[in-house]
C-alpha cells in the first residue's frame, strides 16, 4: 500500500525537482518504510532513478536533487508502505529488466502468487517475492488484458519508453484512489488531491454541481469529478492512456462493468453453500502478507463474518486482533455484539471511544487527511479505529465494506423491494413484505413508503411530488440565485432499470453513489496511519454472483435485509449476530457531539469563510443551525455538510465563483 506522484511536461520548461520531492513528501504517510523516484527524458529515452531523505542507501542511488539544472519533462515519485517482501528488492519505480517499462504502483493484487507460476511457465524471471513484479509482468506479457486476471486492489502508473505513453488504471470498485488534472500541455496524477495542488496550473476553484450534489443530497464521489472543478478522478474499472502528443487529453476506457448472470435453478441452499466458498476463499487471499494483520470489528454480521470466518479458516494458526468502535451513547454502543465475536474467534479484542473533544483537537487533520468534504462524524469514528491499530503495530486490517452495498443491508432496500414486488405487479406479496418489515426496529412505515412511491413515480412527477412532500430541490438556505447562474442541474440521480429495482439500486450504489465515497473515507482514515485496509467482499467474482441472485435471496419475505450472506455464514457468525435486526456500525451520537462542540461550532458558522462560500445563504444556515441544535428543528445530516464544506473552504483555499 502506497502513494504515487507522476508529473508530465513535454516540450515545455525543465521540471521543477523540488517540487517533485515536496509532493511526494506530502504523501509520506501512505507510505513511511521507502520512497523512490524516476526522472525521464521522453525525448532522448532516458531515465534516472533516484532517491530521496527516505530511500534505503544500500540501494546506491543518486539523490533527486543532485539532478538539478538537468532536463527531465517527466517525473515518478513514489512512497512504500512495505507489505509483501518488506526488503529493499521491492524499492519503486520499479522497472523491466530491459528497462522499457517502468511502474509505480499502489495496492495488493492477492493472487499474485497463481499469476507468478503462470508467468514463470511463459518465460518470465523473478527476482522479488512482491506482487509488484508480477503486476508489471503480467502487462508485458498481456498487456491491459491483465486487468482483468488480477484479484486485488490497485492504482498504477506504468511509462513505457518505446511508446512514450503513459498507461493508468484503478481497480474495479475504486478501493485505491487516482486523481489526475491536464491541461496547458500537461499531465499530471496523484493518491491524492493535496499532492495534485502542489503543481503549476493546477487551480482550486470548486466544482458548483458536486458542491450542490453534496449540500442538498449527501453525494461526494460519484462519477469522475471531485469537488475541485479542474481536478478528476480515473473512474472505477477503468484505464487510461496518454500520449507524448497530447498529454493534456487523456484517452479513457472502461475494462470493467457489472454484469448479470444466468442463475436459473439456483436454490436459497446452493446460493448459500456457493456463496459461503467465495467469500472464504476471499478472505483467505486477502490475509496475504508479510506483516501482521488485524479486523475492524463494528458487532454487525459484515465485519463478524470476517473476524470468525479467519478463526474458521485457521483454528490455530492466527493470532487474531480486533479494532473497535465503542460508542458513549448505550443506545449506539455495540460492545456486547463485539465481545460476543471476539470470544467466539479467540480473538484479542481492541476498543476506543472518541469523546467530543477529541474530535475537536483532531477536526483540522481530519479534513486535510480528506481532502474534500465528508458525510459525517462517523468517519471520525473510523479513523480512531486505524489510529488504534497504528498504535499497537497492526499494518494490515480487514474490513467489511461493500457488503451493504453488494446485499441490501440498508433500510431504504426495503422500500426498492417493495417497488420491485408492486411494479412486477405482486400486490399481495408486497402487502406482506411491508407488514412484516415494519415491525423490524430499524424500518419506519411512512419513510418506507414514501420511498417506494418515489422509487415507483414517472420521472416527470417527481419533482412536484417532492414539492408537496416538503423536499424542495434548492431548499431555503441554499442561494436559488448562485445555483441558476453556474448551471447546477438541482435535481438528484434518477436509477433507470426494469421492474428489479432493488438490483439498480445497489449497482448504483455500489458503483456511484455510497460506496465510492466510503471507500473514499476508508481509504484516507487508514493510509493516515499507514495501515494498510482490505475489503474481502470486495471482489468482481463475489459481486457478480450476488448480483445476479434473484431479489427474494437478498431481502427475504420477511424484510430481513442480507438474507444470503445469513445463511451463508451459518454455523462460523454465533446466531445471535445472524439473527440481529437492527442496524448500527460505525454511527456516533452525532447530535449530541454536535451540541457539546456548540460554541466552536458557532465560531465556523459565523465565521469569515463561510460568508464567502456564495452557495449558502449565511442568515438562514445561522437560524436553523441555532435551532437544529436548540432541539426546535429536525436533526439531519445538513449541519455537519455545512460545516465540512466550510473547514475543507479554509483549509484548502478552496474559490468559489459568484
Amino acid at each position: 500500500m502506497c502513494g504515487l506522484v507522476g508529473f508530465w511536461r513535454p516540450g515545455g520548461p525543465p521540471l521543477d525537482i523540488r517540487l517533485i520531492g515536496r509532493t511526494c513528501q506530502l504523501l509520506r504517510h501512505r507510505g513511511p518504510d521507502d520512497e523512490g523516484f524516476l526522472l525521464v527524458n521522453t525525448s532522448e529515452s532516458t531515465a534516472r532513478p533516484c532517491s530521496g531523505p527516505d530511500t534505503d542507501p544500500r540501494l546506491g542511488l543518486p539523490p533527486l536533487n543532485s539532478f538539478s539544472g538537468e532536463k527531465f519533462d517527466l517525473a515518478l515519485g513514489f512512497r512504500r508502505l512495505a507489505i509483501l517482501d518488506p526488503s529493499i528488492r521491492g524499492h519503486q519505480p520499479m522497472a523491466s529488466k530491459d528497462g522499457r517499462h517502468w511502474m509505480v504502483f499502489n495496492g495488493e493484487v492477492y493472487n499474485y502468487v497463481e499469476l507468478r507460476s503462470e508467468l514463470e511457465r511463459a518465460g518470465h524471471a523473478f527476482h522479488t517475492t512482491t506482487d509488484t513484479e508480477v503486476v508489471l509482468a503480467a502487462y508485458r506479457e498481456w498487456g491491459a488484458e491483465c486487468l482483468y486476471r488480477f484479484i486485488g486492489m490497485w492504482a498504477l502508473c506504468i511509462w513505457d519508453s518505446l511508446q512514450r505513453s503513459l498507461f493508468l488504471a484503478r481497480d474495479p470498485f475504486g478501493i485505491k484512489p487516482l486523481y489526475y488534472w491536464s491541461g496547458n500541455g500537461a499531465f499530471a496524477f496523484a493518491s491524492e488531491i493535496k499532492a495534485l495542488l502542489e503543481f503549476p496550473g493546477v487551480a482550486r476553484g470548486a466544482h458548483p454541481q458536486h458542491i450542490y450534489d453534496y449540500l442538498r443530497f449527501g453525494w461526494t464521489d460519484h462519477g469522475s469529478n471531485t469537488f475541485f472543478a479542474n481536478i478528476h478522478q480515473v473512474p472505477s474499472g477503468h484505464w487510461m492512456t496518454v500520449s507524448v502528443d497530447r498529454p493534456d487529453k487523456p484517452r479513457i476506457e472502461r475494462y470493467w462493468e457489472l454484469r448479470t448472470t444466468s442463475l436459473q435453478g439456483c436454490s436459497r441452499q446452493e446460493a448459500a453453500s456457493r456463496l459461503r466458498k467465495l467469500f472464504l476463499d476471499s478472505v483467505n487471499l486477502h490475509l496475504r502478507s508479510d506483516v501482521s494483520v488485524g479486523s475492524a470489528l463494528s458487532g454487525g454480521i459484515d465485519s463478524s463474518s470476517i473476524v470468525t470466518g479467519i478463526r474458521h479458516l485457521h483454528p490455530e494458526a492466527v493470532e487474531l486482533a480486533t479494532f473497535s468502535h465503542i460508542d458513549a451513547d448505550p443506545v449506539l454502543s455495540e460492545e456486547r455484539w463485539v465481545d460476543l465475536i471476539t470470544r467466539a474467534a479467540r480473538a484479542r479484542a481492541r476498543k476506543v471511544t472518541p469523546r467530543p473533544e477529541d474530535l475537536l483537537r483532531d477536526i483540522a487533520e481530519l479534513v486535510h487527511i480528506q481532502d474534500q468534504p465528508f458525510a459525517s462524524t462517523s468517519i471520525y469514528a473510523q479513523f480512531r479505529v486505524f489510529r488504534l491499530a497504528q498504535e499497537h503495530g497492526v499494518k494490515v486490517m480487514l474490513d467489511g465494506q461493500g457488503a451493504d452495498e453488494l446485499f441490501g443491508g440498508y433500510p431504504s432496500y426495503v422500500s426498492a423491494r417493495l417497488a420491485s414486488l408492486i411494479g412486477s405487479g405482486h400486490w399481495i406479496r408486497a402487502l406482506q413484505l411491508l407488514l412484516r418489515a415494519v415491525r423490524l426496529p430499524s424500518v419506519e412505515p411512512r419513510s418506507t413508503l414514501v420511498r417506494t412511491g418515489g422509487l415507483l413515480l414517472p420521472r416527470s412527477l417527481e419533482p412536484l411530488a417532492r414539492t408537496l412532500a416538503g423536499e424542495n430541490f434548492i431548499p431555503s438556505w441554499m442561494d436559488r440565485g448562485w445555483v441558476q447562474r453556474h448551471g447546477v442541474v438541482p435535481t438528484p440521480l434518477r436509477v433507470e432499470g426494469d421492474h428489479n429495482v432493488l438490483r439498480a439500486q445497489l449497482r448504483e450504489a455500489l458503483l456511484k453513489r455510497s460506496l465510492p465515497g466510503l471507500l473514499r473515507y476508508e481509504d484516507r482514515n487508514s493510509m493516515a496511519s499507514s495501515v494498510e485496509s482490505r475489503v474481502p467482499f470486495l471482489t468482481t467474482e463475489i459481486a457478480t454472483f450476488v448480483h445476479s441472485l434473484p431479489e427474494e435471496y437478498l431481502i427475504d419475505s420477511r424484510g430481513t435485509s442480507k438474507s444470503a450472506l445469513r445463511e451463508a455464514m451459518r454455523g462460523i457468525v454465533p446466531d445471535p449476530v445472524l439473527e440481529r435486526r437492527e442496524k448500527i456500525g460505525f454511527a456516533t451520537s452525532e447530535h449530541t457531539w454536535l451540541n457539546a462542540l456548540r460554541p466552536a461550532l458557532q465560531t465556523t458558522l459565523e465565521g469569515g469563510t463561510a460568508a464567502h462560500i456564495p452557495a449558502l445563504r449565511h442568515d438562514v444556515v445561522r437560524t436553523e443551525a441555532e435551532g437544529v441544535l436548540n432541539g426546535t428543528k429536525r436533526f439531519d445530516f445538513r449541519l455537519w455538510r455545512w460545516l465540512s464544506l466550510i473547514w475543507w473552504t479554509d483549509q484548502y483555499s478552496v474559490r468559489f465563483e459568484r
